[in-house]
């Protein structure tokens, strides 16, 4: 191995193993939060909770590795280039692939490893894990009777109690017990009383209750049927009764016993594959089986099948108008009678196999969703890391600070996109398949899109690569800062002028779009609350949605806002944005606005050249023309992706609702409305911003009829205003 590589993964793994110890105890301690209520309360030793905690471990992998990977590659790798190791490296011709290449082993023999543990580790740990919590929560019950709920004691007795009260608890209210017989499996006898105590000796197995002021009810069939007609039940007052509860079987509960078997997360590949196989034969068998049952309960069997239609032909009788009316009046009504009963019973059974069906279906997908998510992963490792590795290149900051927030916010994008599709899945609603690698898919183009900026060394969001050719496509070309020369003494300092002028134009109107998105985000997160109070469900699920996507959006532009604005403190003498103004500029924008809003940034290169500069009007016009038309290039790429999403999603919504997912088209339609209203403000933003530039050089304003025009067919107008820009330059 050569030194290069030896070092880059040194000092990756030591990133990776700190992470992962750091992230398992979070991990661990959050699964202690968890399940503490089945912990709590039940004598156990440290050698129970320990092996609690030894088995519940490996469950946690498919969350810490992936977030591990994740967060370690853009540690590394972001402050590789922030320590300027990478600019060392391109300058003796090592590119970012080839100092990926040790890592990128590295991590596929760790995918490797992550599947076998999938496949065998985690199955076990799951087993060992329920079974464990299953026999731990059979244990002295009687210390954990919980309010508001039934609560089983051994197998004779349930009892629900409203309010306990005591220094021990021992005091109950309004207390509701149902007992089984010893020679029946159903409750028979219910005593109901308001007060109660609980009183048992220290290490003794009987448990003494002594309940007052209630009544004992016993309908327990007599012997003679007759006697049952007279005496239904028995029912009985009582002031105090005593009943003892034997806990000697309670207490002796072996932690070790293993009788859950055959769950689905407990199962590996070769057994998921034959439990798959015989719940497909297992459905086939029960449709077959229903499908007699249906059949049978035609009657159809029972008619005489020998009777040739010929026979019937022969006969010389008269065609009834209506059958009914060949038989008697008092058959007829028998007759409509059974058909309804029939019909009603057979419609009953129908709805009920349907439900099976569904459960069948569901249990299914269960096994099938977990066969994959072993596979998916594997798969996600890999590309997580090829998500992280460029994207710290990319932003060329390195520690635990912004490389933090950033892996937080992909990973918990990563794991709530694959959380709704395992729902859908389970549901019904998703193929499982899909569900499985969904996430992973959603990371994979991120992935390569990231590898191939950081290999071009491109920024995140420039897009001159894929934007020039389609202009050169829609005969667009607008060149920047190509809008008459200003007239300057000293042309380095005129660029360092202009550019920085820009990345701060740029970062400005990020900020106000990411200001309006944080606002609407909040506005809309208080409409949810207060329809859900309300009770307007749909009113409250759809300002949730719009919420989130608000967010999201805020979300963007912030990070772009960032950029633009990193992009600018390199070309002036300010100081960069410190971790904690950042997550709190983050959390509360507004205040974050207001400070860069009202703050004056004057740039290095005119501090330190200043008495070389000529501000002469040519200057001035040259960048204003080009902050307005920078200003209405963003409107307008904002108004043309929002006009083309109702186009995509109105059809799509009428698609997904023939195919009974109703649910998503709605939720397509919302997202289409708020486009439309992002489009409208926009357009208008970008024609008045268009206008301002029109007048600025002498040209034509839009009239209002041209604005209406506009609207309706954005696209043309944002193609013909290119066009326009394109020759008043020449």
């Amino acid at each position: 191995m050569k030194i290069l590589d030896r070092y880059i993964l040194k000092t990756f793994l030591k990133t990776f193993i700190s992470v992962f110890v750091i992230l398992m105890l979070i991990f661990v301690l959050q699964a202690i939060w968890l399940y503490i209520k089945e912990l709590a309360g039940k004598d156990l030793d440290i050698a129970t909770v320990l092996k609690f905690l030894f088995y519940i471990t490996p469950t946690l992998i498919p969350l810490i590795l992936p977030l591990t990977i994740l967060l370690s590659s853009i540690m590394v790798f972001g402050s590789f280039a922030e320590n300027y190791e990478f600019a060392a490296m391109k300058s003796t011709g090592i590119s970012l692939q080839r100092a990926m290449m040790s890592l990128s082993i590295f991590i596929g023999f760790l995918a490797l490893i992550t599947f076998f543990f999938s496949n065998n580790v985690i199955p076990w740990a799951e087993y060992e894990s329920y079974n464990l919590r299953k026999n731990i929560a059979k244990l002295k019950p009687a210390m954990v009777i919980a309010e508001g709920q039934f609560n089983n004691i051994g197998d004779d007795f349930n009892i629900k109690v409203e309010e306990k009260s005591g220094e021990n608890g021992q005091f109950l209210k309004n207390i509701i017990i149902h007992q089984k017989t010893s020679n029946r499996s159903t409750n028979h006898k219910t005593t109901i009383a308001k007060n109660g105590e609980l009183l048992s000796a220290e290490d003794s197995n009987i448990l003494k209750l002594v309940l007052f002021d209630g009544y004992y009810y016993d309908d327990t069939p007599p012997k003679n049927p007759m006697e049952r007609r007279k005496y239904p039940f028995t029912k009985t007052y009582f002031k105090k009764y005593v009943t003892n509860i034997d806990l000697s079987q309670l207490n002796n509960i072996d932690l070790d016993d293993k009788q859950t078997t055959d769950k689905y997360s407990m199962l590996n590949i070769l057994d998921l594959n034959y439990a798959i196989d015989s719940l497909k034969k297992q459905r086939i068998k029960h449709n077959e089986e229903f499908s007699q049952t249906v059949f049978k309960r035609t009657n159809v069997e029972s008619l005489n099948q020998n009777i040739s239609i010929d026979s019937l032909n022969n006969l010389n009788i008269k065609k009834p108008s209506n059958l009914l009316s060949v038989f008697e009046p008092k058959k007829q009504v028998q007759i409509l009678d059974y058909a309804i009963n029939t019909l009603t019973s057979t419609t009953s059974i129908i709805e009920n196999k349907k439900l099976f069906n569904t459960g069948e279906q569901n249990y299914l997908n269960k096994h099938g969703l977990a066969l994959h998510k072993k596979f998916a992963l594997a798969a996600a490792c890999i590309i997580l890391f090829f998500v992280g590795a460029p994207l710290g290149a990319l932003i060329r900051k390195g520690g635990m600070g912004l490389p933090l927030v950033i892996a937080i916010v992909l990973f918990l994008t990563y794991h709530f996109i694959g959380l709704f599709a395992e729902n859908s899945a389970k549901s019904g609603s998703l193929n499982p398949v899909l569900a499985a690698w969904f996430s992973t898919l959603i990371m994979f183009p991120l992935s390569i899109f990231l590898t191939r900026r950081a290999t071009a060394d491109r920024g995140i969001f420039e897009f001159d690569h894929i934007i020039e050719p389609i202009k050169k496509k829609l005969g667009i070309s607008f060149k920047k800062n190509n809008i008459s020369k200003p007239l300057l003494k000293n042309e380095l300092d005129k660029e360092a002028y202009i550019k920085a002028k820009s990345k701060y134009s740029n970062s400005t109107v990020n900020c106000k779009i990411a200001l309006i998105s944080y606002s609407s985000s909040l506005i809309l997160l208080l409409l949810y609350f207060i329809f859900k109070n309300n009770e307007l469900p749909a009113l409250s699920l759809s300002s949730i949605q719009l919420s989130a996507l608000t967010f999201i959006i805020y979300t963007i532009t912030f990070v772009k806002s960032l950029v633009f604005r990193n992009q600018y403190v390199k070309l002036s003498k300010e100081t960069s944005i410190s971790i904690i103004t950042l997550l709190f500029g983050y959390l509360i924008f507004p205040l974050a606005y207001l400070k860069l809003r009202y703050t004056k940034y004057q740039i290095s290169e005119l501090r330190e050249h200043k008495e070389t500069l000529v501000f002469n009007k040519e200057l001035i016009k040259t960048t204003k023309a080009i902050k307005l038309f920078k200003a209405y290039n963003i409107s307008a790429t904002i108004a043309l992706v929002s006009y083309f999403i109702p186009i995509i999603v109105v059809p799509a919504y009428f698609i997904l609702k023939n195919n009974k997912l109703e649910a998503l088209g709605f939720s397509g339609l919302q997202l289409s409305l708020f486009a439309l209203i992002v489009y409208i403000i926009f357009a208008l933003k970008s024609i008045q911003y268009i206008n301002k530039y029109f007048k600025y050089i002498g040209l034509k304003e839009i009239t209002s009829f041209e604005i209406i025009l506009a609207l309706i067919a954005y696209p043309y107008f944002y193609k013909v205003n290119n066009k326009i820009v394109e020759n008043s330059q020449k």
